[in-house]
């Protein structure tokens, strides 16, 4: 009988899901959610110009604006900047700029609140959601570097872990960060004006327009602070290389800062249920 009973639990699972107990993982409720995410971002033009066009306007318009600025105390070519900079437009329109409109989309329509009645928990509510957005952006990261290398005859990156690394931590920076953020939005519109003043702060002072080696002392300390900023140096380091174990290990230190912080807003203040 006792056996009997054993057999029914594990194949009826919990009462009234018709799921199999133990049938879905983590990582499987997570990629499903990515999926369908990912066929959500197929139907929606404006987050398709977002993700696939803007930063490749962005920096077009940044090189063709930077050609008249004096490179000379940056230490690196006009090239060297831009492409390097570059990844920096990947995350912020890929990754922040888009996420914060589409958290704020599926928050407004119920289906985060949805979602937490299932077996799924917060943290894969949000990674599932995020999961095409920061997929796009290491493939952009990944064609970056192809084209330098093939069209613009860049070298290949001199120290490829800390590249690899920058734009993970950019990733663990502007996710939840982005989530974060929607508590300043009530609709996905209202998301994308929230979402500009980090946007324009960071394009301008995080290095991805001008290097910070070229500005300032007092204006460098000042964008040394802002999030983006050590996640750009770990890139740029990376790929022309130069750079010195403290200062690997400061921007390092400083994205796990702002990575946690992140955190820590979600936690504290990120809404499941509409703004009404």
């Amino acid at each position: 009988m006792a056996t009997e009973t054993t057999v029914n639990a594990r194949t009826t699972g919990a009462p009234g899901t018709g799921v199999p107990a133990g049938a879905t993982t983590v990582t499987g409720r997570a990629l499903a959610l990515g999926r369908a995410e990912l066929t959500l971002l197929g139907r929606n033009r404006m987050a398709l110009y977002t993700v696939l066009l803007m930063p490749v306007l962005m920096v077009y318009a940044m090189s063709t604006a930077a050609k008249g600025l004096d490179m000379s105390g940056t230490g690196m070519s006009l090239k060297e900047a831009t492409m390097t900079g570059a990844f920096g437009y990947v995350l912020l329109f890929v990754v922040y700029y888009n996420l914060m409109s589409v958290f704020t989309a599926r928050r407004e329509e119920l289906v985060l609140k949805r979602l937490r009645t299932g077996e799924a928990g917060d943290a894969e509510i949000l990674a599932g959601t995020a999961l095409p957005s920061l997929a796009i952006a290491v493939a952009q990261c990944v064609l970056l570097v192809a084209a330098g290398a093939a069209w613009l005859h860049m070298r290949l990156p001199a120290r490829p872990e800390l590249l690899v690394a920058g734009v993970l931590l950019g990733l663990a920076v502007l996710t939840p960060l982005a989530a974060a953020s929607t508590v300043l939005a009530k609709t996905p519109e209202s998301a994308q004006l929230a979402a500009m003043p980090l946007t324009m702060v960071s394009m301008l002072g995080s290095g991805m327009f001008f290097p910070l080696e070229g500005l300032p002392d007092g204006v460098a300390r000042f964008c040394e602070l802002l999030p983006l900023t050590p996640v750009v140096q770990l890139m740029r380091d990376g790929w022309l290389g130069g750079a010195t174990l403290a200062g690997t290990l400061g921007h390092l230190g400083a994205a796990l800062v702002w990575t946690a912080l992140a955190v820590f807003a979600v936690r504290r203040w990120f809404r499941w249920e509409p703004r009404r």
